[in-house]
C-alpha cells in the first residue's frame, strides 16, 4: 500500500479501536511520506495514545503543522507525561504569550500544575492574560470555571466580581453569579441569583436549576427542568437526577429507570493471584501523578493519563480480553430494547471504549459520587486492595447515593464489598461513588463502553 492508504487503514484501526494495528500502519506510512503532515500528527497522537514515547514525534509535527493548537496541547500532554514537566510548562508559556485568549493552553497549564502538586499558584496563566487590555468575556469565563471545579468558592467570587466590572449586564454571567451562590451554599445569593436568570435557558443553566431545586425540596420544579433535556443531546446530565427525583418522590419510573432490582452485575473474573499480583505491579508504574485531576471524583489518589487498555503491555492486554468478554455476557443480559431507554435504547452490536483508567487511592481516599454523562456502561474492577479498610463497609462501593451537597436522604441502592479480580458493572447514568478506607492502597481499572 502506499502513504496515503495506509495512513487510512490506521485511521480505520483506530476507529475500532485496534491500536496496535493503527500504530503499525501510521508507522509504515511516515516511513513512506516522512514529512507528510497529516501523517506526522496522526502518528505523534497514537504513539501517545499507546504510551510510547511520542513527545520528539510531536515536536517534529508541530514543525509540519506551524500553529496548530491542538498539536502543542498534545506535545505538552506527552512531555508531561515523560517527566518533562518544566519543559511542557514552558511550552504552554511561550505559546499562550503570542494567544493569551487560548482558552484550552490556559486549562491544560492548570491541570498540569495542579495534578503535579502546585496547588498555590496553579491558574497565574489566566490571572496575566486577564489582567491584559484585550482580555475577554470567554477567558474570564474559563478561569471561573477552572477555579470553580476545585471550589475555589473565595477565587471564583473574585473573579466574577471582575468580569462583572468589565462586562456588565451579560447574561453568563449572571448565570455565572446564580452557579456561584448555588453551588457554595450562599442560599440567599442564590435566591436573588435565581430571580435574575429568569428566561434564560441553556443546557448547563438548567443542571445548575435542578440541584437547586433539589436542594429546596422542590420536587416537581427539578422534574420539569431535567424532563425538557431528554430526547435531546444534553439528556444524559439530567437522567441521573431524574432517578434522584423518581426516587424521592415514590415514582416507579426509578425502578424503570435504574433496575428493580438495579442493573449492577459483581462478576468474579477468573484470574488467578499471580497475574493480579504483576498486574498491581506494572500499574503502580503508571501512576506518576501527584494529585488527581481536578475533574474527576478522585479523592486521596492518583489517575493515570492516557487510555490504559491501549497500553501494549500484555498483563494489561490480557486483563482488558477478559473484561470485555465479561461486558458482552453483561449486555447479552439485559432485558429487550426500549428506545425511551438511556441504557436499553443503545446500539449493542458494538462495544467500543469510551476511556480507561486506574485510579490508586491512599488512606482515607475515597471516589465522591458522581454519574459518567458521556458513557452507556461503567465499571470499576479490582486489583489491589489494603490490608486495613476498616469496619464494613468502608471501602466498599455503593450504588445510587446522591451528591451530598444535595442534603438529600437517599440510601444506596446497594454496597459492594471489593475484592481483587471482582468487576462491576452499571449504567453510566446511575450515581456510584466508594466509601473511605482507613488505611493502605486500594488500586483499581475502571472503563466506560461508549453509547452508540
Amino acid at each position: 500500500m502506499d502513504a496515503a492508504a495506509l495512513f487510512g487503514a490506521a485511521c480505520q484501526a483506530r476507529q475500532i479501536q485496534d491500536i496496535e494495528s493503527a500504530v503499525e500502519a501510521i508507522d509504515e506510512a511516515h516511513r513512506l511520506s516522512p514529512d507528510n503532515p497529516q501523517i506526522a500528527a496522526v502518528r505523534a497522537l497514537l504513539h501517545y495514545e499507546s504510551w510510547r514515547p511520542s513527545a520528539g514525534l510531536f515536536a517534529r509535527a508541530c514543525t509540519l503543522n506551524p500553529g496548530d493548537m491542538e498539536l502543542i496541547r498534545n506535545r505538552a500532554l506527552a512531555l508531561a507525561s515523560e517527566g518533562e514537566r518544566d519543559t511542557a510548562e514552558a511550552l504552554l508559556e511561550s505559546a499562550l504569550e503570542q494567544h493569551p485568549k487560548w482558552t484550552e493552553g490556559h486549562g491544560i497549564l492548570a491541570r498540569i500544575r495542579l495534578t503535579t502538586g502546585d496547588a498555590v499558584d496553579y491558574d497565574r496563566s489566566y490571572a496575566q492574560a486577564c489582567a491584559q487590555q484585550d482580555g475577554s468575556l470567554a477567558l474570564h469565563l474559563a478561569w471561573f470555571h477552572q477555579a470553580a471545579m476545585i471550589r475555589d468558592w473565595e477565587k471564583v467570587r473574585e473573579i466574577l466580581a471582575k468580569a462583572e466590572t468589565l462586562y456588565p449586564g451579560q447574561n453568563d454571567l449572571r448565570s455565572a453569579r446564580f452557579y456561584l451562590a448555588a453551588e457554595s451554599g450562599d442560599d440567599a445569593g442564590a435566591d436573588t441569583a435565581f430571580a435574575d436568570v429568569e428566561g434564560l435557558r441553556d443546557p448547563g443553566l438548567d443542571l445548575c436549576r435542578v440541584r437547586y431545586h433539589l436542594r429546596r425540596s422542590q420536587w416537581g420544579a427539578a422534574e420539569e427542568c431535567a424532563r425538557r433535556h431528554i430526547g435531546t443531546p444534553a439528556g444524559a446530565m439530567f437522567w441521573p437526577y431524574l432517578s434522584l427525583i423518581w426516587r424521592l418522590t415514590g415514582n416507579a419510573l426509578a425502578q424503570w429507570l435504574d433496575g428493580a432490582p438495579p442493573y449492577l452485575a459483581v462478576l468474579d473474573l477468573d484470574i488467578s493471584s499471580a497475574q493480579i499480583s504483576d498486574l498491581a505491579e506494572m500499574l503502580r508504574c503508571l501512576h506518576i501523578l501527584q494529585a488527581p485531576y481536578p475533574e474527576q471524583s478522585v479523592r486521596g489518589g492518583t489517575q493515570t493519563d492516557r487510555p490504559l487498555f491501549f497500553h501494549p503491555d500484555p498483563k494489561v492486554q490480557s486483563i482488558r480480553r477478559a473484561i470485555m468478554d465479561a461486558v458482552r455476557g453483561y449486555v447479552e443480559a439485559l432485558p429487550p430494547p426500549d428506545p425511551r431507554h438511556p441504557l436499553l435504547a443503545a446500539d449493542r452490536s458494538k462495544l467500543l471504549l469510551d476511556g480507561s483508567w486506574s485510579v490508586r487511592l491512599v488512606d482515607r481516599g475515597f471516589h465522591a459520587s458522581h454519574s459518567h454523562v458521556n458513557g452507556w456502561i461503567s465499571s470499576a474492577f479490582y486489583v489491589a486492595l489494603p490490608d486495613q479498610p476498616g469496619p464494613p463497609p468502608s471501602g466498599h462501593f455503593a450504588l445510587g447515593t446522591p451528591p451530598p451537597e444535595l442534603g438529600l436522604d437517599l440510601p444506596a441502592y446497594q454496597t459492594v464489598e471489593p475484592r481483587p479480580g471482582r468487576l462491576v458493572l452499571f449504567p453510566s447514568t446511575m450515581w456510584h461513588s466508594t466509601i473511605p478506607f482507613d488505611a493502605g492502597e486500594r488500586l483499581t481499572i475502571a472503563f466506560d463502553i461508549k453509547r452508540t
